[in-house]
């Protein structure tokens, strides 16, 4: 098959030939692009909205949420997002996918992490790249394309318990996430363990309860809020 790329100069390396003795031009004409299982790619974006001047994450903070209007989680919240194309970087797809969703346009957004669990998704294997926008009160979102509806909730969150074990500590978190015009309520129980030993410090969130919230979505929500905090800080 012809390479991915029209112009492949950048990858000649020292130009020597491989193993079997193929150029990169008779390495790329073999290659088989299905001789392993391949993930999906896919983009979430969490839109926040804050007050002008704002300390916490714990008051006056609204995430922009789309009702899912297909399989799977149907009619379910979910962050506006969507499959990557082929040929199109990451922030294209984030930005592209939360303009057809939402039909907001401009907004300044930032990778913050990517969601590789190989269970979250029954369709196939998906990883999704989270993206994190911070926006001031003002915006309007119209839903479109496969949304059935797009507006912004509250956004109430609460440590209700701290637990450390040996070298590990635990924080359980409750989300409530509410549009009182809609009268929607979604809550969200997550726990969040930190391996506390050495410089780099393993981080893992788990979802022990669920109402609303579509997939994974309370993880990366959740994700989202405690990333804005370590910037709060700085």
């Amino acid at each position: 098959m012809s390479a991915f790329l029209e112009d492949i100069r950048p990858f000649y390396g020292n130009q020597e030939c491989n193993a079997a003795g193929q150029t990169l031009e008779q390495f790329l004409q073999a290659y088989d692009p299905k001789r392993y299982e391949q993930p999906s790619v896919t983009v979430d974006t969490i839109v926040v909205q804050h007050p002008k001047q704002f300390t916490s994450i714990y008051d006056g903070l609204k995430i922009l949420m789309i009702q899912r209007g297909n399989h799977p989680s149907i009619g379910k919240w979910a962050l506006p997002g969507g499959f990557i194309n082929m040929k199109e970087d990451g922030m294209d797809s984030a930005k592209r996918e939360l303009e057809e969703e939402t039909g907001l346009t401009g907004i300044p957004i930032e990778q913050i992490h990517a969601w590789d669990e190989w269970k979250r998704d029954p369709r196939t294997r998906i990883v999704t790249i989270a993206y994190l926008a911070l926006v001031e009160e003002g915006l309007t979102p119209k839903a479109g394309d496969d949304a059935a509806d797009a507006c912004f909730f509250d956004v109430n969150l609460t440590l209700i318990e701290t637990k450390h074990d040996e070298n590990k500590n635990y924080y359980t978190y409750r989300l409530t996430l509410f549009n009182e015009q809609k009268e929607v309520t979604l809550q969200a129980m997550l726990v969040l363990s930190e391996n506390s030993t050495g410089l780099l410090r393993q981080k893992q969130l788990e979802i022990i309860e669920n109402d609303g919230v579509a997939c994974d979505h309370a993880k990366i929500i959740m994700q989202s809020l405690l990333y804005i905090e370590q910037l709060i800080k700085k």
